[in-house]
């Protein structure tokens, strides 16, 4: 198989040079940003043997700062909300920046997703592969310690795209990265719901919000609720359902499912999608024990895909692997504080193929 790595300029920011690193397996291909170490484009064969981008994300380098959705980005220190922006570590309370609602969210307004990420090392050795790294500051958006982060990207020869985040601390701090790339396996700008998708998610529990979307605590069954997707169901059939008061809460589902208890050293299936108009699948799998799964409920069309469409809701569906959201004020959670000397891992691998004639 030919493996093949190429960098583009994709524009300049604040006097630094935006790289697209375009990976490329001869079969499929997926082009990754420096800026926000994000996922610009994925390149796919559909049944018949067409190649479409199923990832949603704009054409040039001033939307992605002009309007901010964090799209495709590595979201972090803290991936999802922390309420009121607030958290205590070794009994000091830490304040990081409001920016969605009474509550922080994605690490704050200058989190990782606006960085513009290092290129490391490139590699075609058995797939094609980029390294990106970032160094936050002890203090950046109010958080602990000086945290060094990589993410390694990689495209094999069976079409998963693979990233690994890694991250190292000089102090006790907390860290809970993820992966926040739109999805539409019918293609980017096929005019087709990506609500119309069949998913499955392999959880009999997830975490219902209070109106700001912050997790109550409680652990709720899926049974006989609109958050049963352990068999493949059109998300479009119970996205609407007003008579579900966490879908009124959300405009639609913006929750975390719980798939396992802690991390894993192993990946496991965390979700399974199907677009039965092409025949795409996209299998997720990770480390992490919760998925946030985002239907988009609150794309409105003030962004543009790289085709010039306008995105609404339902137009992309976001599946993020991550530690369950607001775990910093959940003990019962579990934990996402890493000492000095540990490091942090978070695998998330995508596995495209086919289904049908």
């Amino acid at each position: 198989m030919n493996f093949t790595v190429d960098f583009i300029d994709f524009g300049t920011l604040n006097g630094e040079r935006i790289e697209l690193i375009r990976l490329c397996n001869g079969n499929a291909e997926a082009s990754i940003l420096s800026y926000g170490a994000s996922i610009h484009a994925v390149r796919v064969p559909d049944r018949d043997g067409r190649l479409g981008d199923v990832a949603i994300g704009h054409a040039t380098l001033a939307e992605y700062v002009d309007q901010p959705q964090f799209m495709g980005s590595t979201v972090g220190r803290i991936a999802n909300r922390i309420a009121n922006g607030r958290f205590v570590l070794d009994g000091t309370e830490y304040r990081v920046p409001i920016n969605n609602g009474p509550n922080s969210l994605h690490g704050g307004d200058r989190g990782f997703d606006k960085a513009n990420w290092k290129i490391l090392t490139s590699g075609t050795d058995g797939e094609a592969s980029v390294t990106l790294g970032h160094v936050s500051p002890d203090g950046d958006q109010g958080y602990p310690g000086t945290l060094t982060v990589t993410a390694h990207y990689a495209l094999d020869a069976t079409n998963t795209l693979r990233v690994e985040y890694r991250a190292v601390s000089n102090a006790p701090t907390v860290v809970a990265l993820s992966n926040h790339s739109y999805w539409n396996l019918a293609g980017a700008d096929s005019g087709t719901s990506a609500l119309d998708h069949l998913m499955m998610i392999p959880a009999e529990q997830f975490l219902p919000t209070d109106d700001t979307a912050i997790p109550t605590g409680e652990v709720r069954s899926v049974e006989d609720t609109a958050f049963d997707f352990r068999t493949p169901t059109v998300i479009a059939e119970r996205v609407r359902d007003a008579r579900d008061a966490q879908l009124r809460i959300g405009r639609g589902y913006d929750h975390n499912w719980i798939v396992a208890k802690d991390v894993a050293d192993h990946l496991r299936l965390m979700a399974r999608v199907l677009d039965p108009v092409s025949g795409r699948v996209m299998e997720v799998h990770s480390n992490q024990p919760g998925l946030q799964f985002y239907s988009g409920n609150f794309l409105d069309g003030s962004s543009v895909g790289k085709g010039g469409r306008m995105i609404r809701m339902g137009d992309a569906i976001v599946l993020e692997p991550q530690q369950f959201p607001d775990t910093v004020n959940h003990p019962e959670f579990g934990s996402v504080r890493l000492e000095p000397g540990q490091v942090y891992r978070n695998v998330i691998a995508w596995r495209f193929g086919v289904e049908g004639n």
